[in-house]
């Protein structure tokens, strides 16, 4: 595919300009669209077809949370596409430390063309969108992944043949993740099942906006702590650390809490052989998820890790002017 094709699919998309929050802000028509995008640039990528799509744009990457896939994936993709990237860490950019989110937006709007910012509160995403003039991409907060969300998808898509219809269930910590699975999953047509024990559960807030889109696509959103039964038929298990970022000192009580959600082989098989394993990545061996189930046939966890790059490239090259 030409650049001039990628410009015209991108055109007909008509997100340009756009800020991408959570997965619940666009229609199931979009997040399709997205998708296709991704799989367009990851054809064009393994072919070796030049696509730099955003020549002369450059992309400020906020990082007030240390990262590895999404500091690298982000800046590679940013290259791909034919921007500078210009990495900012939390020494650099202390928000509402010394300078408000407000100006903070105001000022960057004028140095780059997209701010994509890795942080703690949702708000201080959100802010930085209102407040700025420019596309704002989330790259995780505490209640959000949605880059992750999208990358997850387009595996699903690619290892399963479908997402409509396709039973994906999650077991573990109600986070970020759980979250955004939610939300691609009811724009999508998923049979989305959430398995978590008492007091670890998702945001009902979030969980029932994702319930009210399923409602429109033929998705099901469903919660239990029941995950042996949750996962027969399942299509996809995934899982995620029981211990995010900032709970560090909670880790002995949530590991015991959780621990009969991890995700081992007696499980896998439970599912049945045709079950595909998905995990965020960074993985605890022995936690959430056992080496043996992370390396096995069924684990797509490393094609997952890779589609970050190819579906934040989508995003990307739709958004930016």
């Amino acid at each position: 595919m030409t650049a001039q094709q990628f410009h015209e699919r991108v055109s007909e998309l008509d997100l340009t300009g756009r800020s991408f929050l959570t997965i619940h802000d666009f229609s199931p028509a979009e997040v399709r669209a997205l998708l296709d995008l991704a799989t367009a640039l990851k054809v064009a990528q393994k072919r070796r077809e030049p696509h730099a799509v955003l020549a002369g744009r450059a992309v400020a990457m906020i990082f007030m949370k240390t990262s590895t896939r999404t500091r690298v994936s982000f800046e590679i993709g940013i290259e791909q596409l034919g921007a500078q990237p210009m990495f900012l860490s939390a020494n650099d950019v202390q928000l509402r430390v010394g300078e408000t989110i407000k100006d903070t937006a105001n000022v960057m709007s004028r140095y780059v063309d997209c701010l994509m910012i890795r942080t703690f509160a949702q708000k201080d995403v959100d802010d930085l969108a209102k407040y700025g003039q420019i596309p704002v991409i989330n790259g995780l907060t505490d209640t959000h992944h949605p880059c992750q969300g999208m990358a997850d998808a387009l595996t699903i898509r690619e290892h399963c043949g479908k997402l409509e219809g396709a039973k994906l269930v999650y077991s573990g910590d109600g986070n970020n993740v759980a979250h955004s699975l939610a939300e691609v999953g009811a724009k999508t047509g998923m049979r989305v099942v959430i398995c978590t024990p008492e007091g670890y559960g998702p945001d009902m807030d979030i969980i029932a906006r994702a319930q009210a889109d399923a409602a429109q696509t033929g998705a099901t959103i469903e919660l239990t702590s029941d995950l042996q039964a949750g996962v027969e038929g399942a299509d996809v298990i995934y899982t995620d650390t029981f211990t995010s970022m900032g709970q560090e000192a909670e880790h002995d009580v949530r590991l015991a809490a959780l621990k009969a959600y991890q995700v081992d082989m007696d499980l896998v098989r439970r599912a049945g052989p045709q079950v595909k394993v998905m995990h965020c990545l960074p993985a605890h061996w022995g936690e959430e998820i056992t080496e043996e189930v992370l390396y096995s046939p069924n684990s797509v966890v490393f094609d997952q890790a890779e589609n970050r790059l190819h579906a934040q490239k989508a995003i990307m090259a739709a958004v930016i002017r």
